[in-house]
């Protein structure tokens, strides 16, 4: 059994592949259109995906679609590896999953319950990551990269696919981005729309990777560094941004925290900070497009209003 993540990478049909792969298991999450400030604008609601966010749709293509196992291990800051277990749960398969330390109690209660092995390791997800490599290379297990992996990229493209179908006036997508996995996947899935990758100031692997030639190790410091704290942007989704570039925005952690205020005034939608760094972008002006679809793309998030 391999333990490393495939690394060519994916295409369309790779993605169009992993929407027919998932769709018994992955919900189709809806579209709302609505109008903020005067202006229209059409939310992708990825948080209502089971897990609470589009992890699940990579998580899923990767166990469907690679080499047949009965066990899997995985790094993850939460969303990640919540994906995986839950994907195992269905598919039968045993999940080892290591975090860090700092992970939040709204990602840790419900990995614990979805019967994986969870191992806290390190205060970054880049700790975790290393030791669950080497576990998986000292046990010959297969180890799923949480981003920087060809069929994780094609399945979270499917968000993509989904949006062209159900939003077709929509020319523009806005996702966030982290290690790249969800921007690449739904790049290639856009069928042509224009995608923009949002990122905190603070962890822009993304920016650095594109301005370097290559990836690069960044910061990580943001308030919505619990799912994108990613330290490098992924070889993967590096070789695809490359061949298929997107529009790159960066967004405050002031700016963040407004918008996710405004996701709750607004819609009663409460997300996680990296939820809302594509609102964020749009709030602040730095979405192109006539009719932008942002995607809301998780809400395993602790805070909660008292109103």
């Amino acid at each position: 059994m391999s333990t490393t993540t495939a690394h060519a990478a994916p295409t369309a049909t790779d993605v169009r592949a992993a929407a027919e792969r998932i769709a018994p298991y992955a919900r189709r999450t809806p579209v709302m259109h609505a109008e903020v400030d005067g202006r229209p604008l059409t939310l992708k609601l990825e948080h209502l995906q089971r897990t609470g966010a589009f992890k699940l749709r990579g998580a899923l293509n990767a166990l469907l679609g690679g080499e047949a196992a009965d066990r899997v291990i995985t790094a993850s800051g939460g969303n990640h590896g919540l994906g995986v277990a839950t994907a195992a749960r269905l598919l039968g398969v045993r999940a080892t999953v290591y975090v860090p330390e700092s992970i939040p109690e709204a990602k840790a209660a419900p990995l614990a319950a979805t019967g994986a092995e969870v191992v806290r390791v390190g205060e970054h997800y880049a700790v975790a990551a290393e030791a669950a490599r080497a576990r998986a290379e000292a046990e010959g297990v297969r180890y799923l990269h949480a981003f920087d992996d060809a069929l994780v990229v094609a399945g979270q493209g499917t968000i993509g696919l989904e949006i062209a179908a159900d939003a077709p006036e929509c020319d523009t997508i806005v996702v966030a981005v982290g290690g790249g996995g969800l921007v690449a996947g739904v790049r290639l899935g856009a069928e042509g729309r224009e995608v923009v990758g949002a990122e905190p100031e603070g962890c822009a692997s993304m920016h650095a990777a594109m301005a370097a030639g290559h990836p690069v190790q960044t910061p990580v410091d943001s308030v919505a560094s619990s799912a994108l704290g990613a330290a490098t942007l992924g070889r993967v989704p590096f070789e695809v941004l490359s061949a298929h570039p997107v529009t790159r925005a960066l967004v405050s952690d002031a700016e963040i925290l407004r918008a996710q205020d405004r996701l709750w005034e607004e819609f009663r939608i409460a997300t996680e900070p990296a939820a809302a760094v594509p609102f964020a972008a749009w709030l602040a002006g730095r979405v192109p497009g006539e009719r932008p679809c942002l995607v809301v793309c998780g809400a395993n998030a602790e805070w909660r209003r008292a109103d």
